[in-house]
């Protein structure tokens, strides 16, 4: 798979030098034109870094201070300075978010449930919203990529990396650590992102040549995402989960949250019609998506609605990455009808298919740790029934994992066809795997038995991690 000019836009560069991540920092604070913008997300999180409160701590404040805000419509069009314009959108996707979910969180606040969102965005901020949204070809709404995790970090210590302990946000709602650390460790992640694409287009390279070995590139990818799944279980630490709903209201989007938001919003000056986009969730992140493509997982999606939101949020990264997700998926097709396992199998790779199974326990462990985080961040803190993209909490992760668990079973049972690996640490992988498949499946459906009855609690549900021995992390309290 050859690197494409059509997987960077400038501010992303999809290749085995950046990863998922921006090409270079982003800018912190808005250029001198854009100071009352500016002014405004410096003076609005709940709690600022003085530790006095901004103000969305404030009823109705920060809907004052947007209503009396200049608009930049004309100045914003004639930007174009790729990392200015990325720091616009993320600028106005965090005014949108915190003008339009205000009430809800002040309502939270009173009684614990998610109050009518506002439904009307201000041509003030829609229009010039709306402009930079074009730019870059997304939503004009909060995302991952340009606005809320990685192309919203600053470095603390210039000479030091992106672990999550020296990065910070350039906006913020709540303003408290946790905030911080829930969604940096999302860039702490993926700055091990270069290696895993970079493992990808090598594996892809050679497999074309049969006289070639594919499973040095093939223990990387594994490797790498075993360090992954360290850096992924710190969230225990980085953010605590009794906090999240601190914060977790302004990450909400309007589609599939029809209680918060009614039939959608109306961007003034912009559209007629209300509009409804889904809200910024880890679920745009690069990485599962793309070892889903590459490993095989994604032949054993399940037809059903599930899978629809899954492909949907799909279209909700930048452009640049759906080409690369969409030529990466051709490649994997013409490589073999059954993608990797397919060829492998033909092969008789015999080290490749047990560095296969490894890497599909790391895909496992991530998406499995993910539903950790649900249980403990979402289910045990609201009743409300959503995760901030719009899907339903209880059945979005584990409708995947069956599908990595598929996987598993079909790489084991290909590998049952023939004798051990010479490679002493594929061998090894293997017979991990050969003894522990059995209790991944057993887990989930323990836990999904229990979610069908509706009498069932958080706390039965994240037990049963427990019982099985797959507690993520020891920072669980």
């Amino acid at each position: 798979m050859k690197l494409q000019n059509h997987y960077k836009d400038g501010f992303f560069d999809v290749c085995a030098e950046h990863g998922f991540l921006p090409v270079k920092d982003p800018i912190v604070s808005l250029p001198a034109t854009y100071a009352d913008v500016q002014k405004i997300l410096d003076d609005m999180p709940v709690v600022l870094p003085n530790g006095e409160h901004g103000l969305l701590h404030h009823e109705g404040e920060i809907m004052k201070a947007i209503e009396a805000l200049e608009n930049h419509l004309e100045e914003v069009k004639k930007e174009d300075d790729l990392f200015v314009i990325q720091a616009l959108f993320r600028s106005y996707g965090f005014l949108t978010s915190a003008y339009l979910l205000e009430p809800s969180y002040q309502q939270f606040r009173l009684d614990g449930t998610y109050g009518k969102a506002r439904n009307v965005l201000p041509a003030n901020i829609a229009q010039p919203f709306c402009h930079v949204s074009e730019k870059l070809g997304v939503f004009p709404w909060l995302d991952y990529h340009y606005a809320y995790s990685l192309g919203n970090y600053r470095k603390l210590d210039e000479n030091k990396d992106l672990n999550w302990e020296n990065i910070t946000m350039c906006n913020r709602f709540s303003g408290q650590s946790d905030e911080v650390g829930f969604i940096m460790l999302h860039v702490d992640i993926n700055r091990f992102s270069p290696g895993l694409v970079g493992s990808v287009m090598n594996t892809l390279e050679v497999v074309k040549d049969e006289s070639k070995p594919v499973h040095d590139f093939l223990e990387a990818n594994w490797l790498t995402m075993k360090k992954m799944n360290e850096r992924r279980k710190e969230m225990w630490k980085a953010s605590r989960w009794q906090h999240y709903n601190d914060f977790r209201i302004f990450i909400m989007g309007v589609k599939g949250n029809e209680e918060i938001f009614g039939p959608g919003v109306t961007y003034e000056g912009v559209w007629d019609e209300p509009k409804a986009f889904r809200g910024q969730t880890g679920a745009q992140d690069d990485i599962i998506p793309m070892q889903d493509i590459f490993s095989g997982v994604i032949f054993h999606y399940p037809q059903n609605d599930l899978t629809k939101y899954l492909l949907d949020l799909r279209a909700y990264r930048p452009v640049c990455v759906q080409n690369f997700f969409s030529d990466l998926s051709e490649t994997m097709e013409k490589i073999h009808p059954k993608g990797l396992l397919g060829l492998l199998k033909e092969r008789k790779d015999i080290d490749s298919l047990c560095f296969l199974i490894g890497i599909l326990e790391e895909i496992y462990h991530f998406r499995n740790g993910h539903w950790q985080f649900v249980q403990k961040y979402i289910m045990s803190n609201t009743k409300y029934a959503k995760a901030t993209g719009g899907t339903p909490i209880t059945s979005w992760i584990p409708n995947q994992i069956m599908a990595v668990i598929i996987q598993m079973e079909e790489v084991l049972d290909t590998l049952s066809l023939y004798g051990e690996s010479s490679n002493d640490t594929a061998q090894k992988v293997r017979e991990r795997n050969i003894q522990l498949l059995p209790t991944k499946r057993k887990l989930l459906e323990g836990q999904l038995a229990l979610i069908h009855n509706n009498d069932f609690t958080a706390e039965s549900v994240f037990e049963l991690n427990k019982a099985y021995g797959y507690v993520d992390s020891e920072h669980i309290n």
